[in-house]
């Protein structure tokens, strides 16, 4: 999951972006409408997280206003110290998929961007099930039948994107950018590792099962292994990858 957040108040911003953290959501910052229509012409976000009273020259309203009339569909949120309804409805009727008011409970607020992500994809619930795996949204979990699957976070987000995407290809570089938000990113061999991983877990505790199918060439798609599925399950042997990244999951050097 990556979400803009369009904030000109920086220790605002800072302090959701460290609650992000937490819940493992790669987000980007924009502290103008400016640099927001700039990021979102560029990038593709889940969500944005819209204040309507920005400084400078272009509003939230506008930014909304704009990125429609784009035809840019990303969900948006807005997080603002407008209270009336007048307000609220003016948000809505130009764009806004959802509007919550400061000062907010951080709970409510990544409650609200689950459900707004979920409808988004086409999901009113907040499980998602294909044959005997299940996987929790909210709770950022994934079981086979009533086991847990011990997945590490990028794992579990690699599993979600492929879950939202079930039946289409999502390549290695769209893993990557999703997972990483486009800063420090590792070499895209380390998707492999991560997928071979994830794969081996999922076919361990499905008793054999192949979740995970592999388009030579393109990237991996999340497909019903009752559905006797084309797609490959094999995975590049022998690789071997020593990320860059600072974080200690992501320090692997590792065979597949």
């Amino acid at each position: 999951m990556r979400i803009l957040i369009t904030e000109d108040d920086n220790n605002l911003a800072e302090n959701l972006k460290a609650m992000f953290k937490k819940q493992n959501i790669s987000c980007d910052h924009a502290s103008s409408g400016e640099d927001a229509l700039a990021l979102m012409e560029s990038f593709t976000f889940d969500l944005m997280l819209l204040d309507i009273m920005l400084a400078g020259g272009i509003s939230g309203i506008d930014v909304l206003k704009k990125i429609r009339s784009n035809k840019i569909q990303t969900p948006v949120l807005i997080l603002s110290n407008l209270h009336e309804s007048i307000d609220k409805i003016r948000g809505l009727n130009e764009g806004a998929d959802d509007y919550l008011t400061k000062p907010f409970n951080k709970e409510e607020l990544l409650a609200r961007i689950n459900a707004v992500i979920r409808r988004s994809k086409g999901f009113s619930q907040s499980t998602i099930s294909i044959d005997d795996l299940t996987i929790n949204l909210d709770n950022k979990q994934a079981f086979i039948k009533d086991r847990t699957i011990p997945l590490t976070n990028k794992e579990y987000n690699i599993l979600e994107i492929l879950a939202f995407r079930q039946g289409k290809v999502v390549s290695k570089e769209a893993l990557l950018d999703q997972l990483y938000g486009g800063l420090d990113e590792p070499e895209p061999k380390i998707i492999d590792v991560f997928v071979c991983k994830l794969r081996k877990k999922l076919h361990n505790l499905s008793g054999g099962k192949n979740f995970i199918g592999t388009i030579w060439g393109q990237g991996y798609t999340l497909q019903d292994p009752s559905k006797n599925e084309i797609f490959s399950d094999d995975t590049p042997q022998d690789v071997t990858i020593e990320s860059k990244s600072n974080t200690e999951e992501d320090k692997i050097t590792e065979t597949a």
